[in-house]
């Protein structure tokens, strides 16, 4: 039940990432690259240093591989079938740049719409990674399920951003956020269901959250860190790898 509780925190971070907005604005562009870059380096350590050699330990080269590529995979079909925060630009665009001369607010609405599936969907590999993490040690589950909490705050700023620009309620915002960080849990659901089968799934199961993660890194963390201010992402990215390293020694 540990993964179930883990991702659900980890779900409920984009909640957290909606309140941000809905209270506050979105943070400074330094903070952001910040938190993107750690997210960023935590998920490449512990995929290179715990995922992946657990996977090969608790089956073979083989099912690791296999399972990486699926992972990565996945990540791929599903950010060409679903548009993702990175399809968006920046972060908080969608509140600071509309302008309700040019853009009326029926097509931005359906904008935040598509946001909210998109990350829906992809929470349900990273509910997976969790699970997987904690076949291996509860230390390493619960490091997964920080850096996928770390990563859920700005997506949570990016779903709630247009859907508000749009004309909903704050409540409703609120709401359709945490739906989709709920689709977290889900995820380890599945993943209790098939690692409880055979001791192969298991190592599948690690090797598909490494290669769902490393994608996610490549894809959307380290280039939209970048993108809000470099040097901030760099050092971001090496701190979230040095804690990520110290936590699988």
């Amino acid at each position: 039940m540990e993964s179930l509780l883990y991702s659900f925190i980890a779900g409920l971070s984009m909640a957290l990432g909606a309140l941000i907005v809905l209270c506050f604005g979105s943070p400074g562009k330094r903070v952001l690259s910040l938190i993107l870059g750690f997210a960023a380096g935590i998920m490449l350590a512990i995929s290179a240093f715990d995922l992946i050699p657990e996977a090969i330990a608790s089956g073979s080269l083989l099912h690791a591989i296999a399972g990486f590529l699926l992972g990565a995979a996945m990540m791929y079909v599903l950010d060409l079938v679903i548009p993702h925060a990175h399809m968006t630009g920046d972060l908080d665009g969608p509140v600071k740049t509309v302008d309700a001369h040019e853009i009326h607010a029926r097509k931005i609405l359906r904008t935040g719409y598509l946001i909210f599936l998109g990350m829906a969907l992809h929470n349900i590999p990273e509910g997976l990674a969790i699970g997987a993490g904690l076949q291996s040690s509860p230390a390493l589950g619960l490091t997964i399920a920080i850096a996928i909490g770390l990563h859920n705050v700005p997506e949570g700023m990016a779903t709630a951003g247009p859907l508000r620009a749009g004309g909903l309620s704050a409540g409703k915002v609120l709401l359709l956020t945490t739906l989709a960080g709920l689709m977290t849990p889900v995820g380890a659901l599945v993943g209790l269901v098939a690692f409880g089968i055979s001791e192969a799934l298991v190592a599948m199961g690690m090797a598909v959250a490494a290669g769902a993660m490393i994608y996610i890194a490549s894809d959307e963390l380290i280039p939209q860190s970048h993108a809000y201010h470099s040097h901030m992402a760099n050092f971001g990215i090496l701190g979230g790898f040095l804690v990520g390293f110290a936590l699988s020694g």
